[in-house]
């Protein structure tokens, strides 16, 4: 592409916070002036067009990921089979653009087929620690860390850091703070979500003090049915919950589902935030290496 591209990936299945990630490091960029937009595949749309994110739009028209991305950030998302395709559309869109433009490559490790100027890779110890599918969920062996320009780590994982650079890595390392947002609820709640690892949000709840009457777990990237609801409604009353939660990326796969929730039993969202530790010093570096 005419601009430069910053993907950012991990190494197993899913799960390692990339979208939250995304989101922190595009609004990151957006207010040192840069003019910055989104790429992805969109995995669950119907249509196999190239095009840009409505906000207002559905999940299935654009993939539950991008469409969080859009309205989390305000910034234009462009999906596409062919990222390639996406990226396009979107410096079609940014012909006119005063300021210097990026391309965010979302869950970009393994598409190998878009060239890109920076290699963001997100790590933690249970992926150092896996094995490759099927007897893990490691999509590649751990030795393609060295295809990275950076690695980030999550900042209550010191040790890895220290292992990485045993093992070799001399390039940058970036900490992550992951913190979950939690309205406030009384009383037990019960749980739901559709994501790659549905015990660390579970665990994230009970670590902020709710009480999980009920929990329950789908597949990734989950569409919702009515019947699903109802299931969830009456497992909720009949555990005692005062609410139901979930996370906002299944709320956006909801859509007008999201209106079913009773005022008896309400849905209420929890959000993971992400931020990088030492801001400044990290963007700056990413800002010289595409420059350079």
């Amino acid at each position: 592409l005419r601009f430069p591209v910053v993907s950012i990936g991990n190494l197993s299945t899913g799960g390692a916070g990339k979208t939250p990630f995304t989101i922190a490091l595009a609004k990151a960029l957006a207010e040192r002036g840069m003019c910055v937009n989104v790429l992805s595949r969109g995995y669950g749309r119907q249509s196999k067009l190239a095009a840009r994110v409505n906000p207002d739009g559905t999940a299935e028209d654009f993939g539950d990921e991008p469409l969080l991305i859009a309205r989390e950030t305000g910034l234009p998302v462009y999906v596409a089979p062919q990222r390639y395709e996406a990226g396009l559309l979107a410096e079609s869109d940014a012909q006119q653009a005063a300021s210097p433009t990026i391309h965010l490559l979302d869950d970009g490790f393994q598409h190998r087929q878009l060239a890109r100027a920076v290699n963001i890779l997100l790590l933690n110890q249970r992926d150092w620690q896996d094995w490759l599918l099927p007897a893990g969920n490691l999509r590649e062996p751990l030795s393609v860390i060295r295809r990275a320009s950076v690695i980030a780590i999550p900042a209550n994982e010191p040790e890895l850091a220290n292992e990485l650079q045993a093992w070799g890595w001399k390039g940058p390392i970036w900490r992550l703070r992951r913190t979950m947002e939690i309205p406030a609820v009384s009383g037990p709640v019960a749980a739901f979500c559709g994501i790659a690892r549905p015990e660390q949000f579970f665990a994230g709840l009970e670590v902020a003090g709710l009480h999980l009457a009920a929990r329950a777990a789908f597949p990734d990237h989950h569409y919702y049915t009515v019947r699903d609801l109802d299931r969830l409604i009456a497992t909720a009353r009949d555990a005692g919950a005062t609410a139901i939660i979930a996370t906002v990326k299944d709320l956006v796969r909801l859509g007008k589902l999201a209106s079913a929730f009773p005022a008896s039993m309400p849905l209420v969202t929890a959000r993971l935030r992400i931020e990088i530790e030492d801001q400044t010093t990290a963007i700056d570096w990413l800002i010289n290496r595409i420059g350079s």
